[in-house]
C-alpha cells in the first residue's frame, strides 16, 4: 500500500470544511487515580457512522491488590470492543466466553437480543503493580440486525491486517480500509485502525465512507491548517479531503462508516432503534430474565435508579 501526500489546495479549496467537529472529551475520576474520559456520545454528535460510545481510560498505575473490576452488566442491540494499548483484562460472558484481553488484540462481542458480561483484572495481575490503558467503544446495529443471536470473536494483533508504509503503520482493528479487510464479523460497513506516524508522515482518512473521524492519542498533527492535540476527536467533514499530518512522532484511532438506519436511543448499557425494546430491556435485567455469566455469578451491577 503506498501512502501518498495530499495536494496543496487551490485557491478554492475551503480547508476549514474539512473538520466538521471537535470534540473535546469529558474527563471523569473514577477514584486512585483511573480516568475515564467520554468522547461519544456528544451532545452536537451522537454517532459517527456506527460508532454510538467511545471511551478512553487510562493510563493507570494499578497498586498492588486493586484492579480494574467491571462486574456483570447487560447489553442489547449493539457490538462491543475492549482494545488495550496496556494491561490485561479477563473477559466473561453469559456464552460462557472466558478471554484474556491483551494490548493489540481484538474481542468483538455482539450482544444482539442480550448479553451479559464482566470486565476485570485477572487474579495473578493483582499482585503486583499493574498498568490499564485503552479504548471502550460501541457499534449500533442497523435494525435487522438488532436481535440477532448474542456472539464473540477474539483476534490477537498478529492476526489483524497492518498496513504500513511512506511513515505511516496502521493496524485494522474492523472493517474494510485501504484495500485491507480485518477478520472480525461486523453488521454494517465500518472502519475501525491504530495509526502510527513519524514525524511528517501524511494520512489520508478514506473517502469512500460517509462519516468519518480521528482520536489523537500521542503526539500532535496539522490538519486543515490547525494544529491538533489529544485527547480531541477530528470528525471529518461529509466527502471532505481531510489530510492528517503528524508535526512529531503521533498516534491515533482512524474509525467512521456508514449512518445506520435511522435514531438509536441509548440508555445506560441498552441500546436500540425503539424505546421500547430498551424498556423491555430494563424490565428483564431488574427481574434477573437475562442470562448469567458462568464464574463470574455472584454479583451483578443492579439497574440505574
Amino acid at each position: 500500500m503506498s501512502w501518498q501526500p495530499a495536494p496543496e489546495p487551490s485557491a478554492t479549496d475551503d480547508r476549514t470544511a474539512a473538520i466538521d467537529l471537535v470534540i473535546e472529551p469529558r474527563t471523569h475520576d473514577l477514584g486512585d487515580g483511573f480516568e475515564v474520559r467520554r468522547v461519544l456520545p456528544f451532545a452536537k454528535r451522537h454517532m459517527v457512522g456506527p460508532f454510538i460510545f467511545f471511551d478512553h481510560f487510562g493510563p493507570t498505575m494499578f497498586r498492588p491488590g486493586t484492579g480494574l473490576d467491571v462486574r456483570p452488566h447487560p447489553h442489547i442491540g449493539l457490538a462491543t470492543v475492549t482494545y488495550l494499548f496496556a494491561g490485561e483484562i479477563m473477559h466473561r460472558d453469559s456464552l460462557g466466553t472466558t478471554q484474556l484481553i491483551r494490548p493489540g488484540a481484538v474481542n468483538w462481542m455482539t450482544a444482539g437480543r442480550g448479553i451479559v458480561h464482566s470486565e476485570r483484572t485477572p487474579p495473578e495481575t493483582r499482585g503486583h503493580a499493574s498498568p490499564i490503558y485503552g479504548i471502550q467503544s460501541w457499534v449500533a446495529l442497523p435494525k435487522t440486525r438488532e436481535e440477532i443471536a448474542p456472539a464473540f470473536e477474539h483476534y490477537p494483533a498478529a492476526s489483524l491486517p497492518l498496513v504500513d508504509g511512506d511513515g505511516v503503520s496502521a493496524r485494522l482493528i474492523a472493517g474494510t480500509m485501504f484495500g485491507q479487510t480485518s477478520p472480525v464479523t461486523t453488521q454494517s460497513p465500518l472502519f475501525y485502525a491504530d495509526v502510527t506516524l513519524r514525524a511528517g508522515a501524511i494520512l489520508i482518512p478514506p473517502a469512500d465512507y460517509a462519516e468519518r473521524a480521528a482520536y489523537l492519542l500521542e503526539g500532535a498533527v496539522e490538519c486543515a491548517g490547525a494544529r491538533h492535540a489529544p485527547p480531541q476527536m477530528l470528525v471529518f467533514g461529509r466527502k471532505a479531503r481531510a489530510a492528517i499530518k503528524a508535526v512529531e512522532p503521533a498516534r491515533l484511532l482512524l474509525l467512521g462508516g456508514e449512518p445506520l438506519d435511522g435514531e438509536r436511543h441509548i440508555w445506560w448499557n441498552l441500546v436500540s432503534s425503539s424505546p421500547d425494546r430498551i424498556e423491555q430491556a430494563k424490565r428483564d435485567w431488574k427481574a434477573g430474565r437475562f442470562p448469567k455469566v458462568p464464574g463470574d455469578s455472584e454479583e451483578f451491577i443492579p439497574l440505574p435508579a
